[in-house]
């Protein structure tokens, strides 16, 4: 047995609330196709008559789960504000200039040294937030304005297409994110997605591998390492894994 040094990486409230974030996005975007395609709605009445109550309910899941992350932990919030609204380095700017070249050449490309947010996820991850914020916003707009709350025509017609469009971008950067979190790209692949569906935990060589300069400050200061024994198979598969691409 070999001993090896992870680093936690997110709460147990983080990754609870990611994943329910995460299954109810993607509900939403099923379920929603029921309730704005009239053709695919007229296929089948009780189907989309389901789809249409649990495009709702799911709805106000979608948008409680961020206010309970932020109730449960105020000084997280804080901390993913101060990583996302953060002055870019050099670094930073090197990173997102080579990511298209990384991504078809990952063993070729060097990619710089990152923090614990990279500027490539910083910027696809505000797209996400901004995105279903405004799902959030205008489908409670279309829900309410429609029943106890009714608001003018002109008023649903904007809320429609900006849940339309909105709904685009969030296609679009869901299924990026679900390609390179879900570990289909190689140098993620078998540990991005283990942290959030998983135990928070990233392994010392993966964590230098893809935030380096987060990875050392951790490690300098110990409070989040957890030292584990594994089998020398699965030591040298983690740092085989790691070195892809330097």
């Amino acid at each position: 047995m070999a001993e090896v040094r992870f680093i936690q990486r997110h709460s147990l409230l983080t990754r609870i609330v990611h994943c329910t974030i995460a299954v109810a996005c993607i509900w939403l975007m099923i379920s929603g196709l029921f309730v704005f395609v009239p053709a695919l709605a007229a296929l089948n009445l009780d189907l989309t008559r389901f789809m249409k109550v649990t495009h709702r309910v799911v709805g106000v899941i979608f948008i409680i789960m961020p206010i309970f992350g932020a109730i449960g932990s105020p000084a997280g919030l804080i901390e993913f504000f101060k990583k996302y609204f953060c002055r870019w380095t050099p670094e930073d700017f090197e990173f997102l200039k080579k990511f298209v070249p990384y991504m078809l050449m990952p063993k070729k490309v060097h990619m710089p040294d990152q923090d614990e947010v990279k500027s490539g996820q910083r910027f696809a991850d505000g797209a996400l937030v901004i995105g279903g914020l405004m799902m959030a916003v205008s489908g409670l707009f279309l829900w309410l304005g429609t029943t106890i709350m009714p608001v003018s025509a002109g008023t649903l017609v904007v809320m429609r297409f900006i849940h339309d469009l909105f709904f685009l971008v969030l296609v679009v950067f869901v299924v990026a994110h679900v390609f390179l979190g879900g570990g289909m790209f190689q140098p993620y692949r078998g540990g991005t997605i283990k942290l959030m569906f998983g135990n928070g935990q990233v392994s010392e060589a993966n964590a230098l591998y893809h935030w380096g300069f987060w990875a050392r400050k951790e490690l300098e200061d110990g409070s989040r390492v957890v030292v584990k024994k594994v089998p020398e198979e699965q030591r040298k598969a983690i740092s085989s894994k790691a070195s892809l691409g330097k």
